[in-house]
């Protein structure tokens, strides 16, 4: 349910696509939200894109993964471990957007030219809340190469961390790393106990008694 209406919202992408204005009204601009007090811009960038190909990519991996989670917190509340299953589903999709961004406000606040869009940081805390929960189950890495998850994520917080000190390109690796570090924290959060089903997941058995 969640997970489809972030995808309806997202579709304001479409419209912003044809009138540009709307896009840098709606844009992360840490400039203008330090000096201008434009807060609202630290939620609206995330679901706006910047072509086809960026939103495409992110409502794939959203739809896939954010279903899966879904499913997993309402299973947990049947075993008791949560309470309120959408409101910690929705409280993961605030944290991750605002938590993912901040490095990013912080290090380009005096940079007016600087901007970006996406739900990236979002989308990878959706994904690692489910390698937390599914560690050894697959995920294709460019749709083609299935490789265990808990190794994609470990590839995958390397590669963003390295690309986010490099800054040789476009994309906001930072927020990607950050938004990665929340999904994969944030069930510790719900109910600490759950490390006991991540790590007999990767076959970790604890002896307690």
């Amino acid at each position: 349910m969640i997970t489809l209406l972030l995808v309806i919202i997202s579709l304001i992408s479409l419209i912003a696509f044809r009138y540009p204005r709307l896009q840098d009204k709606l844009a992360l601009s840490p400039y203008l939200i330090h000096k201008d007090g434009e807060y609202y811009r630290m939620f609206t960038n995330a679901f706006i894109h910047a072509d086809y190909i960026h939103l495409g990519v992110n409502m794939i991996v959203l739809w896939s993964f954010g279903n899966s989670v879904e499913a997993i917190f309402k299973n947990l509340e049947s075993y008791e471990y949560i309470r309120f299953p959408y409101l910690h589903l929705s409280i993961l999709i605030i944290l991750s957007i605002l938590g993912s961004i901040l490095s990013t406000i912080r290090k380009f606040r005096n940079n007016p030219e600087y901007s970006a869009v996406g739900a990236s940081g979002m989308v990878s805390a959706i994904v690692f809340t489910h390698i937390f929960f599914q560690p050894m189950e697959k995920i294709y890495f460019y749709f083609a190469i299935p490789i265990p998850g808990i190794v994609f994520g470990i590839l995958y917080l390397i590669y963003s961390s390295y690309m986010g000190r490099r800054k040789r390109d476009n994309i906001n690796h930072d927020a990607h790393l950050w938004g990665a570090i929340i999904g994969f924290l944030y069930p510790l959060l719900m109910n600490p106990k759950l490390i006991k089903h991540f790590l007999e997941s990767l076959g970790i058995q604890l002896f307690t008694g």
